[in-house]
């Protein structure tokens, strides 16, 4: 155990995937700069492809996610297509989304498809018994969700019910949205308003069915996953040979090693009929249980408890991976982040099970180092699934009626976008020390990429709060892309400062063969390098 954190502390110290770059921008003045730290990039690229979809989001029926933030209903003043509202629609779309995750989270294990399907005045309004205990409409249901995925450009991660549905109920889901033949099934779709058949890329079964989705041991889950797995088929027709359906078993959180080792195992030993691609990981950002560090109002001890926090990211993905290993050493089943993300005390007056909480720029840069970690790990880590999309835990996107305003999270969600589908290209550099309090972190981190027009990309996050750091990056002459910074680690985007952190066009050039980058204090910078 010891090695392998310390396989990931070097990894956090020297490993990113990087790239060049030149005099920066935006330093705070006054402030002395530590000495120039070489960052070097491979000259081609060795690494693993980081597949788009670990910038996955999630959206799940939780507080004002969905209702609210998704869908206003046809009727609504609030400029819609078919319900769902168009502002979150185009600012989704500049992200590339890859898949969203749906219905949940908690809520899938006791969602019932046919509650949602068929005419609005027909649908079962229910209690939403793990959220905040408010009705549920079911106004948003499997058309509506498979709508919105084709408006904004994205593919459909379902999670089934495993926890009180059974493996019928899957199947015939499956067969609602997939099937193209005249059956029952698609012709009920079709009368519904869907005549052509939905894809489904990727299946959760289930969710944390070691808790809220059952408590189940692992032995008893692995025992229903395989049922699961067995009896759901997708029969659309670009799905059976190539494009077919990923599926994903529940894995751990980080107190869970049991459910991935039984999966595992499992998995190793099966039969012809059935199989998996994937297995989940779940890991919050919180600081501690329960949540409680302040979403806004923080200082710097706050701050650097939720980075280190953030950053054992890093020793998890190693150690799921090791078990793993040692039964899929060729690497053909994939990690599936499908929950990550900064977990907060909820904002004060609001309901308490609605999860809802501001994003500062600390939750910006927590969202980078995570997507820096997954490119690393990016042999095995295919899926990942922020938490959650809109209005609940660290959200892209906030929404208050017709009033919309984008997070410091979005931010570097859409500055990350060149990282997708790229080869990731090795970095090595030396870190540097952050310390504060009983925490001590890295003063940066970094990846770098190699994209399929072959450009070369390069993120880097300046930890420091107070600090810039001076990168030179030799065999790279100039540098064009943005930088985002805020006065304050606890800096936020408000309705009525919409653009308090955002981030800024940043260039640089040099009159040799080495860039001299100067990335600002608690910053995330993403650049395109040039020889």
């Amino acid at each position: 155990m010891k090695l392998l954190i310390h396989l990931a502390r070097s990894r956090i110290l020297a490993w990113a995937a990087g790239a060049s770059l030149t005099a920066l921008m935006v330093c705070a003045p006054g402030l002395a700069q530590p000495k120039p730290i070489e960052l070097a990039i491979a000259a081609d690229p060795t690494g693993p492809v980081i597949d788009r979809h670990i910038f996955g989001q999630f959206a799940e029926h939780l507080g004002t996610g969905i209702y609210g933030g998704v869908w206003v209903g046809r009727d609504s003043p609030i400029p819609n297509v078919r319900g769902i509202r168009t502002d979150v629609v185009t600012a989704l779309r500049a992200l590339k989304v890859p898949n969203v995750r749906w219905p949940g989270g908690c809520f899938a294990d006791e969602y019932h498809w046919r509650d949602g399907i068929g005419p609005a005045d027909r649908r079962r309004i229910q209690i939403n018994g793990n959220w905040g205990g408010v009705p549920e409409p079911n106004a948003f249901g499997t058309h509506e969700f498979m709508d919105f995925a084709e408006q904004i450009g994205a593919e459909a991660f379902i999670s089934v019910n495993i926890g009180s549905g059974t493996a019928a109920e899957a199947a015939q889901w499956l067969e609602y949205m997939t099937a193209e033949q005249d059956t029952t099934l698609a012709r009920e779709r079709a009368a519904n308003g869907r005549a052509a058949p939905w894809k489904v890329p990727i299946l959760g079964l289930g969710n944390e069915n070691w808790g809220c989705g059952g408590s189940m041991s692992a032995g008893h889950y692995v025992e229903e996953m395989k049922r699961f797995a067995s009896f759901i088929r997708n029969f659309h027709p670009a799905q059976r040979e190539t494009g077919r359906m990923k599926r994903i078993a529940v894995g751990w959180d980080s107190d869970r090693l049991d459910y991935t080792e039984e999966v595992m195992k499992a998995w190793q030993s099966r039969v012809y009929s059935w199989d998996i691609e994937g297995v989940s990981l779940h890991k919050y950002t919180t600081g501690g249980w329960p949540p409680r560090l302040p979403a806004t109002g923080f200082g710097h001890d706050e701050y650097a408890i939720a980075l280190t926090d953030a950053l054992t990211m890093e020793t998890l993905l190693a150690r799921q991976s090791a078990i793993m290993d040692r039964y899929d050493p060729g690497k053909k089943l994939a990690i599936a982040v499908d929950e990550w993300g900064v977990w907060l005390a909820p904002n004060p007056g609001s309901n308490p099970g609605f999860l809802q909480q501001q994003n500062s720029l600390r939750d910006g840069i927590v969202a980078a180092l995570n997507l820096n970690i997954f490119a690393r790990h990016a042999d095995r880590v295919k899926i990942a699934n922020v938490a959650q999309m809109i209005n609940v835990l660290q959200a892209m996107i906030l929404t208050d009626g017709g009033r919309m305003v984008l997070t410091p999270t979005y931010h570097v969600f859409r500055m990350y976008v060149p990282f997708q589908d790229a080869q990731l290209m090795p970095v090595r550099f030396a870190a540097g020390r952050y310390g504060e309090g009983a925490h001590a972190l890295p003063r940066i981190d970094a990846m770098a990429a190699r994209d399929k027009s072959g450009q070369v990309w390069l993120a880097v996050v300046n930890i420091d709060p107070e600090a810039g750091t001076s990168l030179t990056v030799p065999g790279y002459r100039t540098a064009a892309g943005e930088v985002l910074t805020a006065p304050r680690v606890d800096s936020i985007n408000s309705f009525a400062m919409p653009a308090a952190v955002a981030p800024r066009p940043l260039r640089a050039g040099g009159s040799g063969p080495t860039l001299t980058l100067v990335v600002p204090a608690r910053s995330v910078a993403v650049v395109k390098l040039s020889p």
